[in-house]
């Protein structure tokens, strides 16, 4: 790829708002990316490379800065990190082998399915969980359960693997699918869940860009393209975590939830024509 001015302009902005993106709605930096780099001109398994290469150090940055700032629960994030581990070096080895044209189109269909289910939540049942908070202690009390009667370590460790097997398939997916999954059946506030998503992800890249190196050999990773991602998602990374903390949970939901639809009804529509 050029190394021009404006190359490395454009590159580092794809890098910054893609980060800006993930680390303020747990999602998108690897599905934004990694379809911009495609589009400006690299293969799709570099874009792929590339872009998880940049992310341990954004995703490190990120972590750093959403635990700073208490967005980080640790109850979810250890489990994820461990079995995303294991599901993105996994994914990294095994899926590219498998056909991605068909299983996309349904992933892509069920995270929209879940994408409605996040807005309908935060856009309608959280009037009524607002109610139910000024109604008597007992009602109160059902309403702020412990995070721990959320979902069993066995099934945050289950949405890890193959939320990271998927990342590393496609060059994205660990966001997408681990958000609002947690979001829709664990008692985390959103935030928190954005955090400890983000946290985890740097675990999760590490091991999917490392076997990518062995897999691909590094002289097959564009560096220039890596070097501005990198810029701009380091740039990124603390004002995210900080605007992530910010925003109100209801709207922060309805984004997550928006932001799902939208990526996913254009991976369906171009995986289906």
């Amino acid at each position: 790829m050029s190394s021009s001015l404006p190359t490395l302009l454009v590159l580092t902005l794809i890098g910054l708002l893609s980060q800006f993106i993930d680390g303020s709605l747990g999602m998108g930096y690897g599905v934004f990316s990694t379809t911009l780099l495609v589009a400006a001109g690299l293969l799709p398994a570099v874009a792929s490379a590339s872009v998880h290469t940049a992310e341990v150090i954004t995703t490190l940055v990120s972590g750093i800065s959403h635990h700073s700032l208490g967005n980080v629960d640790w109850k979810l994030a250890l489990p994820l990190s461990i079995s995303g581990i294991i599901g993105g070096v996994a994914g990294a080895v095994l899926l590219s082998n498998l056909p991605g044209s068909q299983i996309k189109p349904v992933v892509s269909a069920i995270l929209i399915c879940m994408g409605v289910l996040v807005v309908w939540r935060f856009a309608v049942k959280y009037r009524e969980d607002a109610h139910a908070e000024a109604d008597p202690p007992a009602v109160a009390l059902a309403v702020s359960k412990p995070a721990e009667e959320g979902l069993p370590t066995w099934r945050i460790v289950l949405v890890g693997l193959v939320a990271a097997a998927f990342d590393a398939f496609g060059g994205g997916g660990w966001g997408p699918i681990t958000t609002p999954t947690l979001i829709l059946t664990h008692n985390v506030k959103p935030h928190r869940v954005v955090g400890s998503v983000n946290a985890s992800e740097f675990f999760v890249t590490l091991a999917i860009t490392i076997t990518f190196i062995i897999s691909l050999g590094a002289e097959q990773f564009d560096w220039i393209v890596v070097a501005c991602l990198l810029v701009g998602g380091v740039i990124a990374a603390p004002l995210a975590a900080w605007l992530c903390k910010k925003i109100p949970q209801k709207w922060l939901g309805i984004l997550i939830g928006l932001l799902l639809i939208g990526t996913n009804l254009r991976t369906l529509v171009l995986s289906l024509k």
